[in-house]
């Protein structure tokens, strides 16, 4: 899934706890597998305005919203594949739209030292670029992803994540992932991905176990802590 250019999907997201986890990854097991990337390190790094407009619109609730970030799955130098990735969201649906390019084209494209790829998904983030003018990156955030796709061959996913950290400063995708924890140690963050219905199996699985979807945003729970606490450069290293 790491090579997928194009989602258009519904992104349901549980906050558990990792006993919790362990429930509905035995009520999976007959249904799902792990998929090729299996365990993964994700990494990105987060543009947005100085002011933090885009999170700051998004945490509104708005009907239409988007992010621009850069991701790597994994420690990633210059010479390394990254995905400019272009992420909206439109009355629930989400739409993500990537490119892959090596690290250090993608800073020089999001910082218009150079052009982005003349195709529509380039198109796209460029124009996202010329509407908020004055982009740049403000937070690394990283996090630790197991992912499983539905068995029968439909597009259902479940991913889960941990260990999810911020920082604001060695915005770069090459040094550790290291940061200020954003959920307690042992609070998880589930993902239910699909275009269609969610599968009946999986309704039940969350209902025995009174486990109830919830809204949340990494990096609008970044952001909010820096708010919360003015923070600026106390991390914690993992």
């Amino acid at each position: 899934m790491a090579n997928q250019m194009v989602f258009k999907r519904y992104e349901i997201k549980y906050l558990m706890t990792r006993s919790q986890r362990d429930a509905v990854l035995e009520a999976m097991e007959p249904y799902m597998s792990m998929d090729a990337y299996g365990h993964s390190s994700i990494r990105n790094i987060y543009y947005d305005t100085p002011d933090f407009r885009l999170i700051r619109e998004s945490l509104d609730k708005p009907v239409y919203k988007e992010k621009l970030r850069v991701r790597s799955y994994g420690p990633a130098s210059a010479g390394d594949e990254v995905f400019v990735e272009l992420k909206k969201k439109y009355r629930g649906v989400v739409y993500k739209r990537r490119i892959a390019m090596p690290g250090a084209q993608a800073e020089a494209c999001l910082s218009r030292r150079m052009k982005l790829p003349d195709s529509q998904i380039g198109r796209e983030i460029a124009y996202a670029l010329d509407y908020y003018r004055n982009l740049e990156p403000v937070v690394f955030l990283s996090y630790e992803r197991e992912a499983f796709y539905e068995r029968n061959g439909g597009d259902f996913r479940v991913t889960f994540d941990e260990n999810i950290r911020y920082r604001q400063t060695r915005l770069t995708l090459d040094s550790k992932a290291w940061g200020r924890p954003v959920l307690q140690p042992d609070l998880v963050l589930m993902e239910l991905k699909t275009s269609d219905a969610l599968p009946l199996w999986m309704v039940q699985a969350l209902s025995r176990r009174r486990i109830f979807k919830t809204s949340f945003s990494k990096y609008g729970a970044a952001y909010q802590d820096i708010v919360m606490n003015n923070r600026k450069g106390e991390w914690m290293y993992a």
